[in-house]
């Protein structure tokens, strides 16, 4: 084993196991994924794993406080969190995860209790874009981590939070503009020019306050549109414009988390607190845009850790119930386990599932893509646990499961031999 120290903080240690250069093709650009569905491209991947897990490749630390996932493009990870005097963005080797370069973003700590940045970045090429927990929006250079232009969704556009732990939306880049959502009375959606970070244009006739979603993009109707949830509705937005084109009334509760998803000309959302999940059709017919409830109930009431269509199943944990299959279309349980792993996040690759439980251990356990029930071929409990709740998700790309815990990165090699 290898221990070498890197820049100021960070250490990097190397295992036999170090995957290939050539392996270094991960392609996970933004959060859950280049379509934001928390789908993985990758194949070839172990079915099972070995007593202990998959092998880890690589493991750094030196990272900070925060829950701030990881993305991945160009041989490169991104991640953030939080280090003396600001908030930051890390900029780090693939085969390795050596740091290149580390870009301030703004105000650290908050978070009501729980410090540090909360987004995963977004890459767009030669530019990458991240979010503080107070608001503060900037735009990066990924060869350099110079900051071409920095924005505070707060003091520059009056955003308001629905409650008080801080902003942890991921950015959304489309074309020529970066997205997000400050929430507030002067518009709930901003787009900004992803090079200048002037205001292309701002919702003038959507006004939520911000909850703690990331915008997803649909075509209806043929025409795009933008997709956020607050805690007073979801809602879809032209995507040239900003118009409002509907919006169903749906109230959540304390915290708003969870990512819409888009099938079919449908908008499946959920949140935690007891309040559940929605299905709206949403339909133009040549006319308005009409949003109409096809169900709403409770069999998926997911906190944060997200929800995952895989054919017509949606997959995810439901406080209460456990792991949770349900029908897209209906929304009937198909089945739900609340015995073998506890409460926590998940992503798709290869027909799996990557569950990792946010407390304890960490637990992490593989399980078959199936309505046929929970089956789980393999488990593991995190290494170098922190005393926190290990919140964000994992990420399976270029034959890596990626474990971000505070201050701490892990990399498992997941592929076939």
């Amino acid at each position: 084993m290898l221990r070498l120290p890197f820049f100021s903080g960070f250490l990097i240690v190397a295992l036999a196991l170090a995957l290939p250069a050539h392996a270094a093709d991960g392609n996970w650009p933004q959060w859950r994924g280049a379509n934001r569905d928390d789908h993985s491209t990758d194949t070839g991947l172990l079915k099972e794993w070995p007593a202990g897990g998959p092998p880890l490749a690589w493991k750094i630390t030196g990272l900070g406080p925060g829950y701030a996932g990881v993305s991945v493009a160009a041989g490169r990870i991104y991640t953030m969190g939080d280090g003396p005097g600001s908030s930051y963005l890390f900029a780090l080797n693939e085969p390795d995860g050596r740091l290149l370069w580390k870009a301030k973003v703004g105000q650290p700590g908050g978070g009501g209790g729980y410090e540090g940045p909360r987004c995963t970045p977004t890459v767009d090429g030669e530019l990458i874009f991240a979010l503080g927990q107070f608001g503060d929006l900037v735009c990066v250079d990924t060869a350099s981590g110079t900051v071409e232009w920095h924005k505070n969704l707060e003091t520059d556009f009056g955003g308001k939070m629905m409650s008080g732990w801080g902003y942890a939306e991921s950015p959304l880049v489309d074309g020529d503009h970066v997205i997000c959502t400050p929430g507030g009375p002067q518009g709930t959606i901003v787009a900004l020019d992803k090079k200048t970070g002037a205001v292309a244009w701002r919702t003038k006739d959507f006004t939520d306050n911000a909850a703690y979603c990331s915008l997803i993009i649909a075509e209806i109707g043929g025409v795009r549109q933008y997709i956020q949830l607050t805690d007073a509705s979801v809602a879809g937005v032209a995507a040239a414009d900003g118009k409002l084109l509907w919006r169903a009334p749906r109230v959540g509760r304390t915290a708003v988390i969870p990512t819409p998803i888009f099938h079919d000309n449908q908008v499946y959302v959920s949140s935690g607190y007891g309040v559940g999940c929605n299905l709206f059709g949403i339909s133009a017919n040549g006319g308005p845009f009409k949003a109409e409830p096809v169900y709403a109930n409770k069999v998926m009431s997911n906190h944060h850790g997200g929800v995952v269509l895989v054919g017509d199943d949606l997959y995810g944990y439901s406080d209460g119930k456990g792991w949770v299959c349900q029908e897209f279309k209906t929304g009937k349980m198909t089945w739900s386990e609340r015995e073998k792993l506890g409460k926590g996040s998940l992503t798709f690759a290869d027909g799996h599932f990557y569950l990792r439980s946010e407390g304890g251990p960490g637990t992490v356990a593989l399980i078959v893509a199936t309505p046929a029930g929970y089956q789980e071929k393999g488990r593991f409990d995190q290494p170098d646990r922190s005393d926190k709740n290990s919140w964000p998700h994992p990420v399976v790309t270029g034959g890596r499961l990626y474990l971000r815990d505070q201050d701490v990165l892990l990399c498992y090699d997941v592929r076939q031999r």
